[in-house]
This record gives C-alpha cells, sequence and structure tokens, in this order.
C-alpha cells in the first residue's frame, strides 16, 4: 500500500492527528511513524492509525473526514477497536463500487436495531447519518427480497401540507421536499434501476398526509423529518405498517418547523413506545457527525447558545416571581396598616 494513503499529501493526514494530540509528536520517516509521548495518546494514536489503515485496505483511500470522525470518537471515550467493521457488515455498494456500512457507533446500533426490530426511532442532529443509513437498510432488503417495495414519507410542512396548488403530478411536488433521499438512493441504485422501480412504484415517494387510509404490506417505510410530524400524524403513520413490513423514523428536535401551537409527535412518541417490544430508539449526537468537520462545531456552538439562552429565560423568570412575591407582600403590608388605621379611627 503507497503510504500517501495513510499519511496524506504533504503527511496532511498525520498532522490532522498530531495537532489533536498536543502532548505527542508524530514523526513520519519512510513506512514508519514515530510517536513519542504519554502512554494513554500513544494507544490512542496507535488505534487510530491502525482503523485508518483498516479504512484504506477497504476503500482505497482515507479522507480528512474519516480521521475527524475517528478522533471525534476517541475523545468522547468511545474504543475505536468498537466501530471496526469486518467486510460483512458492509450493507451495499455504491454505483461507484465503494461500500456502504455504518461508520460510527450509533449508526451501527441503527442497523442492529433494524435487524432486531420492525420499528426504530433513530433521533439526533444534522450530519450524523440517520437518513443515509436507513436508506442503505431499505435498498439492501429490496436487494435481498426481504420486502417487495420501498416507500419514503417525509411531513411537507414547507407546504403546509396542500400540495394541490402546485404545478405537476405528485412526483414533481413533492420532489423539492424529498431530494436527501433522492440523493441517496442514486448513490447506491443505477439511474436506469431507480427510474424503473419508481415509475413501477417498486419505490414510492409520498407526502405524509397521503399515508392515512392504506396498509403497507412487504415493505420497508421510512419517514424522514419525522420531527415536523404532528402526534395525530405520528400515530396514522406508525399503524400503516402491515405483514412483514419494516418501519425506520428519523429526525431531529432541534429543527421543528411545525407551528408553534402543534407539537412534535417525535417528541412524545419517545414516552409513548419506550417500553414495547419490537420498537427501538437510538439516539445519536455530535460525534456521529460525518459531514464536514465543521458540523459538528456548529452543532456545539447551537447547543452551547441555547442553553445559554434557556438559562437567561430561567433567570428572568426567577427575577419576574421575586418582583411578584416582593410586590405581593408589599399590598398585603398596606392592607394591613389600611385596616390598623382604620381601627383607630373607629376607637376615637
Amino acid at each position: 500500500m503507497d503510504p500517501v494513503v495513510i499519511l496524506g499529501l504533504n503527511d496532511r493526514i498525520i498532522k490532522q492527528i498530531d495537532e489533536a494530540f498536543s502532548e505527542s509528536q508524530l514523526t513520519v520517516r519512510g513506512n514508519e511513524i514515530k510517536v513519542t509521548g504519554p502512554p494513554e495518546q500513544f494507544e490512542a494514536i496507535e488505534a487510530i492509525v491502525k482503523e485508518l489503515i483498516r479504512l484504506a485496505r477497504r476503500n482505497g483511500a482515507v479522507t480528512e473526514n474519516d480521521v475527524s470522525t475517528l478522533l471525534a470518537l476517541q475523545k468522547s471515550d468511545r474504543l475505536l477497536r468498537q466501530v471496526t467493521i469486518s467486510p460483512e457488515e458492509t450493507l451495499l455498494y455504491t454505483t461507484t463500487g465503494a461500500p456502504v456500512m455504518a461508520r460510527t457507533p450509533n449508526q451501527k446500533v441503527i442497523v442492529q436495531a433494524s435487524n432486531d426490530n420492525d420499528i426504530v426511532f433513530a433521533i439526533g442532529p444534522a450530519g450524523t447519518g440517520k437518513t443515509y443509513t436507513s436508506v442503505a437498510l431499505a435498498v439492501r432488503a429490496l436487494k435481498e427480497r426481504q420486502v417487495k417495495k420501498i416507500v419514503l414519507v417525509r411531513p411537507a410542512v414547507e407546504a403546509g401540507e396542500s400540495l394541490g396548488f402546485l404545478p405537476g403530478n405528485l412526483r414533481e411536488k413533492i420532489d423539492p421536499y424529498l431530494r436527501p433521499l433522492y440523493d441517496a438512493l442514486e448513490e447506491m441504485m443505477d439511474f436506469d434501476k431507480l427510474e424503473m422501480h419508481l415509475n413501477k412504484n417498486i419505490i414510492e415517494i409520498a407526502p405524509l398526509a397521503y399515508m392515512r387510509g392504506r396498509t403497507l404490506n412487504n415493505a420497508f417505510v421510512i419517514l424522514d423529518e419525522a420531527q415536523n410530524a404532528t402526534q395525530t400524524q405520528m400515530k396514522m403513520f406508525l399503524t400503516r405498517l402491515g405483514i412483514n413490513s419494516k418501519a425506520i423514523i428519523t429526525g431531529d428536535l432541534t429543527q421543528t418547523d411545525l407551528p408553534k401551537s402543534q407539537h412534535s409527535g417525535l417528541k412524545t412518541i419517545q414516552h409513548v413506545l419506550e417500553k414495547i417490544k419490537g420498537i427501538a430508539f437510538v439516539y445519536l449526537d455530535q460525534n456521529d457527525v460525518v459531514r464536514h468537520k465543521l458540523i459538528r462545531d456548529i452543532i456545539e456552538a447551537y447547543d452551547r447558545y441555547e442553553e445559554k439562552i434557556e438559562k437567561k429565560e430561567v433567570e428572568q423568570k426567577e427575577l419576574e416571581r421575586m418582583a411578584y412575591e416582593e410586590k405581593a407582600l408589599e399590598e398585603k403590608q398596606i392592607g394591613k396598616r389600611e385596616v390598623s388605621g382604620g381601627r383607630k379611627k373607629e376607637k376615637e
């Protein structure tokens, strides 16, 4: 194997690792990497490099995003040996021949949960691979003839679920809202085959509102952006599943587009179904982000900002409560003085 695959052009990959471990120093000499530093950091660096070698052998290349993911996993104290994926764990291959597989521990949990349960909820922030992993599982199930069709569903909140005024047929109307699902499908299926499946409704796309009254048998169903489903819609969707069907529901509770008067069905469903056998909940976080390395920083920054705002709101409510109690006490004291003054006048 060419050392450049692991080291990166001008040793960029190794420099990225070196910068992440301030107390250690990495030196490249030919095909060898020399590490000097504390024993605990040496073990972490060794685990990362070994995982990069495995990725390079399997994929033929290593990217900076791969390194960022591994560094994040190590930082969050997740053992890298737990995310090592053997060839048999490949879900399928893209149209370019690249393997599609779970890349983080929680993505692996989604895969295992889907194997063991009929309904899986994958909840977490943007960029954690919820949708992509779900589509891969659905395509694999279709290719292996475990199911006869794939149904992709999304709440069309931006159009208020009222699509009749938009030009074109149903597919043309809702295409913009299902684009992320199409993107994943186009990576995993030949274009002509995908078009054939779409035309024959082997792969079906539909807004959530159009699911009412249906029964989906022998199908792999994905409800994406489920945080935008109301409680009524969530119940309606879950009761559509028929014989030999599976469902994965994905969503990010921090990005709800519903009006303030409506509650997200994804938020309440965690408490309603948490103890039912055959239903699994998987929670992803910023450590599962596999998009641009800045996405993780953006999510963390928003989390800090929201915590700050929430703290200010709590403090403001506490100040208002104290002011209210102080005012009530003053009014009570004034009332007592008035009563006392009235009694003195009566005596006179």
